[in-house]
């Protein structure tokens, strides 16, 4: 590549920013406009450089969805230092300038000045560049993702126009004619939980072929485990709302999303008994309209510290619900914390501190490998933790339920390969790392016989693989028994797993 033309971006780039900020540097306006703009682009630029994450539209909806506890965990040394230098001083000084306004047409004059000078140095690098930038451009188009601070600008302008300045679509209902095809046929109900896990990528799961016994405690139970599987988005604000709506990753569309109902709302239609405990940062719209409930973060003295949970207090409330659950079939879900980052080392107890050395810190970046690491696999094994307790609460109800689990992850996580930690990346740029999440399910002996699940077909179909978030909201219908004009065979995971009657 041209060396002179590489040698042009950054001017170009100098010379487009300046024209564009041009237009804000008015008196009353330049430093309100310019402190702002330089307090969000410190801490843009620490998250771009130190964990690669990149402000498009998802992440600023994600951003802003997060709650104080989990935003503190953000805050350490590195990303207070760098906010001093490059955000507070910045901005003193900007408050602190004298500008000296000339009258208003000698300003406007001098303002066109300059603005037509930045046009042509725009227009010299065009005329003998023009070719070379849109190439670039087209090959390369991820890199306007860092540019800072007029990415993450455009991505704020986005998010708040279609949130807040569009009229709102009118709600939709859908699947008002779901019916529960067993429940007067069965034994006995059916009984399942739902746990929809946190930041777990499948590579760091022992059934995933991962080197680490990071499955210690459901291996007694013979899970099955869906391979390749994929998320709907790279953060929960995208992805949960997404894998309990009924389209398809490829069409998903937030806003209506929100104006519609998703699968909690047809099986409430279909009349499965629901119930939503939440250990996370909310069910993002999904629970609005059934039974649900956030946990505080003063529940338990022994396992919250009023900032957040241990998952294990998700356990002491699926005891209460299943001793106040009606005899009916019931769907409940249990949404963990997990492994959310970047205080992986805060998600498990010290019993469950199993992999040592391991990072007891939130600048994940300042951790060795190693370190890194063995904090991650505590979270994944301390969520093993969990799943296997669910499921032994599952086995002591038998006599009164059919039972069943299921786990899906909301998406993945870097942890340092190619420079990038967390999650949040556009899907189109996303790593694996990010996107491949696990899936597994667990059935009683009962349940397989009532509802004609043949478990070693699952076990099968579960090994060939090539799942995502979009068989979510069928596969849900589809276990419960519910029928709908919804409901969707083809992606139902046990649809061709189940038995003639």
């Amino acid at each position: 590549m041209d060396p002179l033309f590489i040698a042009t971006i950054p001017i170009f780039l100098i010379f487009s920013l300046s024209f564009i900020f041009s237009l804000f540097s008015v008196k009353y306006l330049l430093k309100p406009f310019f402190i702002g703009v330089t307090l969000l682009s410190s801490c843009v630029f620490f998250a771009a450089l130190q964990y690669g994450v990149v402000f498009d539209y998802g992440m600023i909806e994600n951003t802003l969805q997060t709650n104080s506890a989990e935003a503190f965990t953000y805050i350490n040394f590195s990303s207070v230092v760098n906010f001093l230098l490059t955000g507070l001083l910045p901005s003193y000084l900007i408050l602190k300038l004298n500008i000296r306004y000339k009258p208003v047409l000698v300003e406007l004059l001098y303002k066109f000045a300059f603005m037509l000078l930045m046009l042509i140095g725009i227009g010299v690098i065009g005329f003998f560049y023009y070719q070379n930038y849109v190439s670039f451009g087209r090959n390369n188009d991820e890199l306007k993702r860092f540019i800072i601070p007029t990415y993450v600008l455009g991505s704020i302008a986005k998010y708040t126009n279609m949130n807040y300045l569009q009229t709102p679509l009118e709600y939709k209902q859908i699947g008002l004619d779901a019916v529960n095809e067993t429940q007067d046929t069965n034994k006995k109900p059916n009984l399942v939980v739902m746990v929809l896990g946190e930041t777990a990528r499948s590579m760091n799961y022992e059934y995933y072929g991962y080197d680490k016994s990071t499955n210690t405690y459901t291996k007694p139970y013979g899970l099955t485990a869906f391979m390749n599987t994929t998320s709907c988005g790279t953060a929960t604000a995208v992805s949960v709302p997404c894998m309990f709506s009924n389209m398809s990753r490829k069409d998903y569309d937030a806003r209506e999303a929100k104006a519609q109902d998703g699968v909690m709302d047809v099986l409430q239609h279909g009349g499965i008994q629901l119930l939503w405990l939440d250990n996370d940062s909310g069910c993002k719209g999904v629970c609005d309209r059934v039974p649900h409930l956030i946990v505080k973060l003063d529940n338990d003295s022994k396992l919250c510290n009023g900032q957040y949970c241990f998952d294990q207090v998700l356990l002491n409330e699926l005891d209460k619900a299943l001793a106040e659950l009606k005899h009916k079939d019931s769907l409940l879900v249990l949404h963990i914390i997990g492994s959310h980052g970047p205080t992986y080392y805060l998600r498990y107890p010290e019993e469950h501190r199993q992999f040592s050395s391991d990072c007891q810190r939130s600048d994940i970046q300042n951790c060795s490998d190693e370190e890194l690491m063995n904090t991650y696999d505590n979270t994944i094994l301390y969520t093993d933790y969990i799943v296997a307790q669910v499921i032994e609460k599952l086995m002591s109800e038998q006599e009164r339920y059919d039972t069943g689990m299921i786990y899906v992850s909301d998406h993945g996580e870097s942890l340092g390969e190619k420079g990038m930690y967390l999650h949040g990346a556009p899907y189109a740029i996303a790593p694996d790392e990010q996107i491949h999440i696990p899936m597994l399910t667990w059935f009683s002996d009962d349940f397989a016989a009532e509802n004609n699940l043949d478990l070693t077909c699952l076990k099968a179909k579960a090994r060939v693989g090539g799942f995502s978030h979009d068989n979510i909201f069928d596969s849900l219908l589809g276990i419960m028994n519910i029928k709908s004009v919804v409901y969707d065979k083809r992606l139902d995971i046990f649809s061709s797993c189940r038995l003639p009657k």
